[in-house]
């Protein structure tokens, strides 16, 4: 993989090499040329010109432009033209004139050859620098695991290179490390993060017996593991293999300009050969020569060329204002035909981080006193339920804690002025001995609204609730109800279960919900959903960009994780899901811009063609309608500018 992304960076860097040095030389040709024709002025002698031309435009179209040549001429020994065919027919045949004039008195286009080839050089940089992010996320996955891990051997701690890891190894994993591959917890206690691979934000509790996975983060407790998978076999190698696979399964779609091209330059080209048979018969060979020339030059791609890349450019720079970053063109072709939109709960619907939702007091305390206690007690946690309770109180003086207790997957105890105080679960209450029979129609409200209850007691006595959950995003809502009003079918997949997914999805206005899915299976249930039309998938975690690949659409949320933001297809860099209606908006827009300068790049040489075959239009005007034909296009994708997305 290193080594294919080298390849990439190299043809990024060669083409960015060509680029510059071709419009190095080509602006030179530009003053020489037009200096004359607009202002009159001769810098140079005829004869003189035409060789100094020659001598300059040579590098740009058979040094930098050597393998668009080879590829273009190849296209005329198989028979299948693309764009490289028309560019080298065009260019090779336009220097060419700059030779013939010193034996025949012929207009000279060697000057526009080196244009034309400029041009296509400065299209040839963008689509390889694009091409050359499409495989970052491989890159970036594999990364993610540990690179090193210590292992208990003969009685002693060492530190080995991951790859030196053996199925039975047990690996010490401290708080802040990675855990450097699947496997079994065998001794300790502790919390793991294991949104990079979930999506989920609240990290898990793992005791003795619970497995784990590669490339998660331990939290506050030293972890003894015995690993059970490596390598290949690893979690976090599954999901790198399934990435690859939606890569390799993708097919692009932008194709449009060279199927017209396919058939618009054997078209051309026997057409310039029949005007030049026919001016020899019916006329002389001045004009023959002159017409044949006229019918290629006015054929030659220049407006093609900028057809696609400049709308794209133009929309990817509105978007970018907007926080909307195109990172692959095919995505603005597919999106029109998109039907379903999918989204991950956490994270894209959600704001991906828990936050104190409602608070409830029984008996005489106040919510005041209630907040103090509870926050003083969870202020000793790391928990990020803890910090949420924290961060909610925002107090400026806490009470004193004594005898302060976590207790693994139940909650935590503590003293404060001689009273024994309990914040967790049913289990923790339970296991007490405190009856919560009269408070169970109240938590059960609670939990079925998705909500994460925790119960505060106070010796036998229950003080209240804190119910934290992860909270919609403002605009959730609203984004949603634009997309049902314009007929996308929205549909939520979360691994969370199907309780707490179907409250939030309500809130939101969402009817089909898919829960209790596993990572691995969200690419999959993106395939049954393509089954009955194109669909787009919104996602910000790990576990999201096999998915996000395999949609004909992947849009990343920019407070996601990189590997989601590199898989996708589309960036919304402030995380909202207007974001995601703006997105479709922009991407019809652009593509509709990118059919009208298709259109305009036609139009001129539907006009203009007959006119140089007739011997009407002069060599000299087919340039200029060959000039004007890209500028109309630039114009046109800068109206876009204007459009409200």
């Amino acid at each position: 993989m290193e080594e294919e992304n080298n390849i990439e960076n190299l043809e990024i860097r060669t083409w960015k090499k060509k680029l510059v040095l071709s419009w190095i030389i080509t602006i030179p040709i530009i003053i020489l040329m037009y200096s004359e024709m607009i202002f009159g002025i001769h810098l140079l002698t005829s004869s003189v010109m035409t060789l100094v031309v020659l001598v300059l435009a040579f590098p740009v179209i058979f040094i930098f432009g050597f393998s668009t040549l080879k590829s273009g001429l190849k296209g005329f020994t198989t028979l299948y033209f693309n764009m490289d065919s028309l560019i080298s027919l065009g260019t090779v045949v336009a220097y060419l004139t700059g030779i013939i004039q010193f034996f025949y008195p012929i207009q000279n286009y060697s000057g526009i050859s080196a244009m034309v080839m400029a041009i296509f050089v400065t299209g040839k940089y963008i689509e390889s620098k694009a091409r050359g992010r499409a495989g970052q996320e491989i890159k970036k996955l594999l990364e993610l695991g540990a690179k090193n891990a210590t292992v208990l051997r003969n009685g002693k701690e060492i530190e080995i290179p991951i790859s030196e890891v053996k199925i039975g190894d047990v690996i010490i994993v401290k708080p802040g490390e990675k855990i450097p591959t699947d496997g079994i917890v065998v001794k300790g206690e502790s919390s793991v993060d294991e949104s990079m691979i979930s999506g989920e934000s609240l990290p898990v509790d793992k005791l003795k017996g619970s497995p784990v996975i590669g490339a998660t983060i331990n939290q506050d407790g030293i972890l003894y593991i015995r690993a059970t998978k490596i390598g290949r076999d690893t979690f976090l190698a599954h999901i790198i293999d399934l990435v690859e696979e939606a890569q390799g399964t993708k097919v692009p779609i932008q194709k449009l300009a060279d199927k017209i091209t396919s058939i618009f330059v054997p078209a051309v080209l026997v057409l310039s050969v029949l005007t030049f048979v026919g001016w020899i018969i019916f006329g002389n060979l001045n004009s023959a020569i002159g017409s044949a020339i006229a019918v290629l030059v006015i054929s030659c791609p220049c407006a093609l060329g900028l057809a696609t890349p400049i709308a794209l450019t133009v929309g990817s720079g509105m978007g970018a204002k907007r926080g909307i970053l195109i990172r692959r063109g095919e995505a603005i072709q597919t999106m029109k035909d998109v039907k379903t939109i999918m989204f991950d709960k956490t994270g894209t619907i959600t704001k991906g981080k828990p936050e104190v939702t409602d608070i409830k007091t029984y008996g005489k305390i106040d919510k005041k006193e209630f907040l103090k206690i509870s926050a003083s007690l969870e202020k000793l946690s790391e928990h990020p339920l803890s910090k949420a309770i924290v961060n909610y109180a925002n107090l400026k003086v806490y009470q004193k804690v004594t005898s302060f207790k976590v207790l693994r997957g139940k909650g935590i105890e503590g003293i404060i002025s001689k009273k024994k105080y309990l914040i967790g679960n049913r289990r923790l209450l339970e296991e007490n001995g405190i009856n919560l029979s009269k408070f169970i129609q109240d938590i059960e409200k609670y939990e079925s609204e998705g909500k994460t209850v925790m119960t505060v007691s106070e010796g036998k006595k229950v003080l209240g609730f804190l119910c934290v959950a992860d909270s919609v995003k403002e605009d959730s809502k609203e984004a949603l109800q634009i997309l049902q009003e314009k007929g996308y079918n929205t549909v939520m997949i979360t691994g969370d279960n199907e309780r707490t997914a179907k409250a939030i999805a309500k809130k939101v206005g969402i009817t089909q919900v898919i829960a209790s899915v596993l990572p691995e299976e969200k690419s999959k249930k993106v395939m049954e959903l393509q089954e009955s039309g194109f669909v787009a998938f919104v996602g910000d975690g790990i576990n999201d960009a096999p998915a996000l690949k395999q949609a004909n659409v992947g849009i990343a949320m920019g407070s996601g994780t990189d590997i989601a933001i590199e898989a996708g297809d589309i960036v919304l860099t402030k995380s909202s899901l207007i974001g995601v209606t703006q997105a479709i908006n922009l991407s019809k827009k652009t593509f509709g811009k990118i059919k009208q300068n298709l259109f305009w790049a036609f139009a001129y040489n539907v006009v203009a063609i007959p006119l140089a075959v007739s011997g009407i239009l002069h060599p000299v005007f087919a340039e200029i309608a060959m000039a004007l034909s890209s500028i109309t296009v630039v114009t046109n994708a800068n109206l876009l500018r204007r459009t409200k997305i």
